[in-house]
């Protein structure tokens, strides 16, 4: 009876070894959780940014209006008959 005991108290050490230090174990197991969390977290924020490309997508189709503005923000354009005016702060006005 006691070689049994001492056999089982073996197997259940090695058990224990492996559950808490061995491949698949408990730490594994909980970085592995936090790592999900984390890249759901990111693929959250890479689909909030689709529907806004989306959005875009959709309104440059749809009209001429997003085309205008986006021609005049990124390119400067203005339209004819239009004047332009560009204020250049003053070094002295931006030092103080």
């Amino acid at each position: 009876m006691r070689i049994v005991s001492g056999i089982l108290l073996v197997f259940l050490v090695l058990l224990q070894y492996r559950l808490w230090f061995g491949k698949n174990s408990v730490p594994d197991y909980i970085a592995l959780k936090d790592e999900v969390v984390r890249q759901q977290l990111d693929n959250d924020k890479l689909r909030q940014r689709n529907k806004l490309l989306y959005a875009d997508t959709d309104d440059l189709k749809s009209g001429l209006e997003a085309i205008e503005e986006r021609a005049r923000k990124e390119l400067g354009m203005i339209k004819q008959g239009e004047t332009f005016f560009r204020i250049i702060p003053n070094d002295k006005q931006t030092k103080g």
